[in-house]
């Protein structure tokens, strides 16, 4: 097992993307806490899967654009645990998908929220306890769109450029303390949200499988195999980068 011993710290773990990191590092020995916003079943679900392969588990409802639930999810984890090794920021949500012209306000600064803000919150409480272990990783989920910036997805794009400079200017400022700060750019995931944005498009998530690279839909447990990667021995001299998981795939 690659991460025997560590405590890993995963927003959005319940569900989707999240749930799939979240059993990839606990099949490697992790013990793992994760956030969720609502689905309560879901989380169950997911917490219920990792004991069931052998690991500590911990569910907190928090949502991550709060930054005293952040605090209060944190300190949860280190009560529970003693110690974050960890940190995955997956939280996120897609946009409606208006021209720049057409977006609202609102929609922009929701989206900013959730994938910029949520993600700085739980960095800034978890990084003095990430900085006392021999080593740290953080890894931020992100996306192809802000390499693609396709009409009509300003919201999602622009959250997610925010959240890698982030990712690039933490990994500089960190490595002095051993944390490494890698951020992975996720193409068409089959998830909910993946499902949704497809039919939204009049497609099948389904029918899209024969016209993507290698024949299928990357899959959740992909995103959790390379944070795996990432985390491991491995993946020790990888740092401030956006590594890409599209399967090759031109946006």
């Amino acid at each position: 097992m690659r991460l025997l011993g560590k405590i890993a710290l995963v927003t959005g773990g319940g569900r989707g993307i999240g749930r799939g990191i979240a059993l990839a590092l606990a099949r490697e020995g992790a013990d793992i806490a994760f956030n969720y916003r609502r689905d309560a079943d879901a989380a169950k679900s997911t917490g219920a899967e990792i004991v069931a392969l052998g690991r500590r588990t911990l569910s907190v409802q928090a949502d991550v654009t709060y930054y005293e639930q952040v605090k209060a999810a944190v300190a949860k984890t280190v009560e529970t645990f003693g110690r974050i090794d960890i940190l995955v920021n997956n939280a996120g949500i897609a946009s409606r998908g208006r021209f720049v012209g057409d977006t609202e306000a609102d929609e922009m600064e929701r989206l900013f929220k959730i994938h910029v803000m949520g993600a700085f919150y739980f960095i800034r409480e978890a990084l003095p306890i990430i900085r006392k272990q021999k080593r740290g990783d953080i890894i931020n989920i992100s996306s192809v769109s802000p390499f693609s910036c396709m009409a009509g997805h300003a919201p999602y794009a622009v959250a997610k450029a925010g959240l890698n400079a982030l990712s690039s200017v933490l990994a500089k400022e960190e490595v002095g303390h051993n944390i490494r700060v890698n951020t992975i750019a996720c193409g068409l995931i089959e998830t909910d949200m993946g499902t949704r944005l497809v039919n939204g498009m009049g497609m099948d998530i389904k029918d899209l499988a024969k016209n993507l690279p290698f024949g299928r839909v990357c899959q959740p447990q992909d995103v959790g195999n390379l944070c795996v990667f990432l985390c491991s021995d491995e993946g020790d001299y990888i740092s401030g980068h956006p590594i890409f998981l599209d399967g090759g795939a031109v946006y």
